[in-house]
């Protein structure tokens, strides 16, 4: 089936894109370094261990893991979920399916043809159905199935508790064809996407009333048309279980029963461990677990592998596992050794959003200042590594790189260019080196109290300076300063004295406020440190050894950061700029939790590279449950990273992800999926356009310009493709890391032995 982009949010660390739009790129799939899944290169467009049919035996019940248990089966509504999209692929008509790059392709199974008949007065397309394709109830697909499906989904009527519109819109009326078994659909407006229409078909019954359509199909489906059926889930609806579909006319499902069964994210490995599911998307760690299991060290020179024999392979595989059996213990080492892990690049890719709504960013040059000092290759590299994958970074927001029609626009706002986002900075006024308070001062602004700063509460709560909190300025008359004052004249007249306040602004990178004064501090609590571990030492306290250790740590980090303010002040062009008395600090927010941990150090590392042209952020980790809801959806945030998924059919679905921001009548911004809330009507112009558009190469130029002007403003940056990790039985075949390509329900099963 193809992937819809819809409204809904998730929320928490996301990984399948399913119906969602949007996810936290907390990917916990991001990146399995060094994780032993596999051995060569795996398959970017996809890893399902295809097998003939007659290779498969009859028979048998896969049971797949999901986010969580349907609350729905209509697709077409906000809640849907993964689980809504698996059962709507097994038992509902898909008129089209993608291929392994993501192309539509006829589905026969349903279709004799389909094709535009007429562009002049107004696009016609003319489907013609197979004509075995019957409902379960056995009545035949038709025309009144069609209609009923636009009218609840062309967006006319409110009742109708819709996800989406898109195309339905464009409709302007459906009959039966001149000839038996077909239907005719006249658009008012050309609509070059028309394949993604009618996937999935729901029966008219589902779609007549909006009580059908809202209520009728949360807990069954008033009838069928596909290889395998609902059954009656369980009562806690935790499980739902497909059966065979006796009346379905195509190629018989090899299965009795699919399963679906919640088993929430943090929680698959040990449910791998104790072989309660079959097929699940799992994490790096996950992934590393699996391959540690079957005998996998991680990558491997090709240079070393190819020096060992086959049985010295063999050996060491077993030595291996035998490492193995002793860290997981033996039962649970066997039951992960009979999963592998099948790879391939997902469809979706993390990107770095810049809320261009507000503060720095609001101009275009900082952001592609932000853009130019960052290393996207660098980031590839370092989620992807040991995943077998290619780590090229993505350079498109609208196609993927295994995908048809894919082109590198990324030029468009410039490569990684130090020296070039600095003069951005410049030009925009972004001053590097110089005293923030000679320019506070300049600018004739009031400084704000540190107790009185809209956000210091905030900020001292949770980014105090390493080791101890920020030293006040010192009064002139206060006891302190005659000790300074030997250090006065070397250090202020390289690093600017900051005031609390300022000091709260320039977030992540603790400043003291000389060089000097905090080169003293970490040299006194280090001096301190050292004497309370020898005297912990002596006692044999290991309470007091414990917090003697903890004393040293803290005194490091204090002369980290005096070391850190030493390059500042040699490298002015290093430091933190400065506009108007302001520090430029970004605030980057970060999804936590395990499932995060690549995630997080993506933006560590992002971080880095801005501190390289005296941009400074301060990291804020927030719960899963709270990230897009509480703040990438509020525009709570400067920096963000979030993943999408991608789509067969990005003139249509991917227009609201970078439709320009509209006012609302109450003065709030409509930004429909566009978080970064950067766009311009020439973006809009080029979506419009080529939605419209019916010849394809023309489409396509349509979209390479929307790209190359979406990548010019700077408002996101996709990062790379993330990879897709699948942890399945190794008798199963022809399911596991699809890619692009819609599953055939049919002939998954178990491979002849």
């Amino acid at each position: 089936m193809a992937r819809r982009w819809v409204a809904g949010l998730v929320a928490g660390v996301l990984l399948p894109l399913p119906l969602a739009a949007c996810s936290a790129a907390g990917d916990s799939q991001d990146g399995a370094a060094g994780s032993g899944i596999g051995k060569g290169s795996a398959d970017a467009d996809g890893d399902i261990h295809g097998t003939e049919r007659a290779q498969v035996t009859s028979g048998g019940t896969l049971r797949w893991a999901v986010d969580a248990k349907p609350t729905t089966f209509n697709v077409f509504q906000p809640d849907a979920t993964e689980a809504a999209e698996r059962v709507a692929g097994a038992t509902l008509p898909a008129l089209f399916t993608l291929d392994k790059h993501g192309k539509p392709q006829l589905n026969k199974d349903f279709l004799r043809g389909a094709e535009v008949t007429a562009t002049e007065p107004r696009q016609t397309v003319v489907y013609k159905l197979n004509p075995k394709a019957r409902w379960s109830d056995g009545r035949r697909l038709s025309a009144a199935d069609f209609r009923a499906q636009w009218k609840a989904l062309r967006g006319k009527d409110k009742a109708y508790w819709t996800a989406r519109n898109a195309g339905y819109d464009r409709i302007k009326k459906i009959s039966a064809g001149q000839h038996a078994g077909e239907v005719e659909v006249v658009f008012a407006k050309p609509y070059a996407d028309w394949r993604s229409l009618f996937t999935p078909l729901y029966p008219k019954q589902a779609m007549r009333s909006p009580h059908a359509f809202n209520d009728g199909s949360r807990t069954k489906l008033a009838a069928v048309a596909g290889p395998f059926r609902v059954t009656k889930a369980d009562k806690d609806r935790e499980r739902t279980v497909l059966r065979r579909n006796p009346h379905w006319w195509g190629e018989r499902a090899k299965l009795d029963r699919i399963v679906l069964t919640a088993v929430p994210r943090d929680k698959r490995a040990k449910a791998l461990a104790t072989g309660k599911i079959d097929v699940a998307d799992v994490s790096g760690p996950a992934a590393k677990k699996i391959g540690v299991a079957n005998g996998l060290g991680g990558p491997q020179r090709p240079d070393t592998a190819k020096k060992r024999s086959e049985k010295q392979e063999a050996k060491l595989r077993e030595k291996r596992r035998r490492q193995a059996r002793a860290k997981f213990g033996a039962a649970t080492a066997e039951q992960l050794g009979s999963y592998e892990v099948r790879r391939a690049l997902d469809p979706a890719y993390t990107q770095l959003a810049l809320n261009g709504s507000r503060g720095p960013l609001s101009d275009e040059r900082v952001r592609r200042a932000v853009a130019r000092a960052i290393d996207r290759e660098e980031l590839a590299k370092q989620a992807l590594e040991g995943t077998g994958l290619p780590d090229k970074p993505l350079g498109s927001h609208l196609r993927m790189t295994n995908q048809d029609g894919y082109q590198d626009n990324s030029k468009a706002v410039g490569g990684e260019d130090i020296d070039s986002a600095q003069s951005l900075l410049a030009d925009a006024g972004w001053k590097a080196g110089g005293s923030l308070a000679q320019d506070r001062s300049k600018a004739g602004a009031d400084e704000p109290s540190a107790g009185k700063h809209p956000e210091s509460a905030e900020r001292d709560g949770r980014h105090k300076p390493q080791g101890g909190p920020a030293e006040p300025p010192a009064d002139a008359s206060s006891p302190q300063a005659g000790a300074r004052a030997p250090y006065r004249a070397e250090a202020e007249a390289s690093v600017p004295r900051l005031t609390a306040a300022q000091i709260a602004q320039v977030v992540d990178k603790p400043l003291g406020l000389t060089v000097s004064t905090t080169t003293q501090r970490g040299a006194v609590l280090a001096q301190a440190a050292h004497a309370r571990l020898a005297a912990a030492r002596e006692s044999g306290s290991q309470r007091k050894l414990s917090r003697a250790e903890s004393a040293l740590k803290t005194a490091q980090k204090v002369q980290a950061t005096a070391d850190e303010m030493r390059t500042l002040a040699a490298d002015p062009a290093g430091a933190v700029r400065s506009k108007g008395g302001k520090p430029l600090a970004l605030r980057f927010v970060l999804p936590a939790g395990k499932g995060s941990a690549q995630l997080r150090a993506t933006g560590e590392r992002i971080a880095q590279m801005l501190d390289g042209i005296g941009i400074r952020t301060q990291i804020k980790e927030v719960s899963g449950e709270s990230y897009f809801k509480d703040h990438i959806a509020t525009g709570d945030y400067d920096l963000a990273l979030y993943a999408w998924p991608a789509t067969a059919f990005p003139a249509t679905e991917a227009r609201p992800i970078f439709a320009k921001p509209q006012p609302a009548s109450d003065g709030s911004l409509l930004v429909e999926q566009n978080y970064a809330r950067v766009g311009t009507d020439r973006i809009d112009q080029l979506f419009e356009q080529a939605a419209g558009e019916l010849d394809d190469g023309a489409r396509k130029e349509l979209m390479e310009k929307a790209d190359a002007r979406i990548w010019a403003v700077a408002g996101s940056l996709p990062l790379y493709q993330r990879p897709q990790l699948i942890a399945a039985k190794r008798d199963l075949a022809n399911v596991g890391a699809f890619g692009f390509s819609t599953p055939r329900y049919e002939d998954i099963g178990y491979r002849r032995t």
